[in-house]
């Protein structure tokens, strides 16, 4: 082990994947030792229980009214939302709440995904090929190590993914007042513009994710933290998938 990999691993613009989160892991005797094949398994594992809620809720030919899950949506949010919450402070939890949550956020994305497809048809397989193909490109590319992240690198993805939190927050906030922050939702050329560079916020947060999971196997992270750092890695995902759903319907709005 180099003394770099020693060294704690550094903060991840994913909340989840905080600063530390390996080295402090609570270790119990048989717990094992986390390895890059294990994550990327238990990683497939949580795609699976995605995928599953996803195809329970994705009813593209029905409408918001017909649609019955539509109604449980916010429910939905919110519980998943509580789930990650204990997952990311109580990381022994993962191995058994990381798959609830998987699934419960594939019924949250099949419900929004079935509403843009209706609108917007072709959109959905679309925005899902686009997210795989910049996962599976990225991680080639970090793979051969063609990319490395510096720290001015991660300084950087991490304050523009907390400003983007941020201003997500504030629309929210607004839309309570019955205002919205412009460039969110415009489907000009300011509004594009945004949405391509939070896309390109959101891939670079899975080149810090990739980094971030490599020191916590460097570390000797115990095993279960392959849940945890699948979890993360799946926010990610779930993100950048939102994300270039929003962009491709502003553009079709073109």
């Amino acid at each position: 082990m180099t003394e770099e990999q020693k060294q704690p691993a550094r903060r991840s613009g994913n909340p989840a994947l905080k600063a530390g989160i390996f080295s402090r892991a609570e270790r119990r005797e048989g717990d094992g030792t986390m390895t890059l094949a294990g994550t990327v398994n238990k990683t497939g594992l949580l795609l699976l229980f995605l995928a599953g809620g996803f195809a329970l809720t994705y009813a593209p030919t029905l409408n918001a009214v017909e649609n019955p899950w539509i109604g449980l949506l916010l429910p939905i949010v919110l519980v998943n939302f509580v789930l990650a919450l204990v997952i990311i402070f109580k990381p022994r939890t993962a191995p058994f709440l990381s798959p609830l949550y998987a699934f419960a956020e594939g019924l949250v994305l099949g419900c929004l995904s079935a509403l843009f497809e209706a609108k917007y048809p072709g959109i959905a397989f679309d925005a899902a090929g686009l997210t795989f193909g910049t996962l599976i490109v990225l991680l080639s590319i970090y793979a051969t190590g063609l990319i490395r992240p510096s720290q001015n690198f991660k300084i950087g993805v991490t304050a523009a993914t907390g400003g983007i939190a941020v201003l997500y927050l504030i629309d929210i906030v607004l839309g309570f007042f019955g205002h919205r922050v412009p460039m969110i939702q415009d489907a000009g050329l300011l509004g594009i513009g945004f949405s391509a560079v939070v896309v390109v916020i959101a891939a670079m947060n899975l080149i810090l994710d990739f980094d971030f999971i490599e020191q916590g196997a460097a570390q000797e992270a115990p095993a279960y933290m392959e849940w945890y750092a699948a979890f993360g890695l799946i926010v990610t995902l779930v993100w950048l998938y939102l994300e270039i759903l929003r962009l491709l319907s502003k553009l079709n709005k073109k």
